[in-house]
């Protein structure tokens, strides 16, 4: 029986099936849905905990797990609970600094599509506003230009609809919620942001009642681009977009940018 291209977690109405998008002998990567946290592993208070997940199917040898003869699989950057798209694993220990070290180096080419309130006024800009933790509200982040550290991100509306556009993000560097952050310094909170936005719930814009599920927040991982640390070879990661842009009624902007 062939290896499966997908992981299944959970139990019951809770299971998952998540898609695997890439795989070569040290890295796994899949299309992370809106939901898995990227927490500690003693974190118990969400069943949706994504590295002891993991960690517990592989234990168990579930079939995907088995047909691959996996051990372990390690996270070498972070997806915020809600974003989606790719994440990247390796599957040895030994391969998780040289991984590591490509997002720490900026070695590692990033994109994602965001969908933002309101339409820029240009079509592309930077912002280099440095990122720091907010010290009256735990698990925030803000501009911080006296403290913060280095942050970079580019931007490009890719289309514009009605009170809102489609934004690629090139982050430089890897800040958490640096996106998010850039987006609402620039006065463009990304639709379905609840720490740093305003929605409650993202809607698709052509039915304001229906929500665009199965992204909570607008906020996708589409593509990595890096050289292989070991083989020294180019390697292009992409995740699907289409859902993403039939969502919120983009689905003519689908062209890979």
């Amino acid at each position: 029986m062939p290896r499966p291209d997908w992981i299944e977690l959970g139990e019951g109405r809770d299971r998952t099936r998540i898609r695997i998008l890439y795989e070569d002998r040290t890295v796994l990567a899949i299309d992370k849905p809106a939901g898995w946290m990227l927490v500690p592993f003693t974190w118990q208070t969400t069943r949706h905990n994504l590295a002891a997940a993991l960690a517990s199917s592989i234990r168990a040898r579930d079939f995907w797990a088995r047909s691959r003869n996996l051990k372990c699989l390690r996270n070498v950057h972070r997806l915020d609970a809600d974003t989606t798209g790719i994440l990247l694993f390796v599957k040895h220990l030994g391969a998780v600094r040289p991984y590591s070290d490509l997002f720490k180096s900026r070695q590692m080419e990033k994109l994602y599509l965001a969908v933002v309130r309101g339409v820029p006024a240009r079509a592309h800009w930077s912002c280099r506003e440095p990122i720091g933790r907010d010290p009256h509200n735990v698990g925030r982040r803000r501009i911080d230009r006296q403290d913060g550290q280095q942050a970079e991100t580019s931007f490009t509306v890719h289309a514009t609809g009605p009170g809102r556009a489609l934004v690629e993000a090139r982050p430089v560097t890897g800040r958490t919620h640096q996106i998010r952050l850039h987006l609402l310094h620039a006065g463009h909170p990304i639709l379905g942001d609840t720490l740093y936005g305003t929605s409650k719930t993202v809607t698709d814009p052509r039915t304001a009642n229906s929500p665009a599920a199965p992204f909570p927040l607008a906020l996708r991982a589409v593509a990595l681009a890096y050289s292989d640390p070991f083989l020294r070879q180019p390697v292009r990661i992409r995740a699907p977009r289409e859902a993403f842009l039939r969502a919120f009624g983009f689905l003519d902007a689908a062209a890979e940018p």
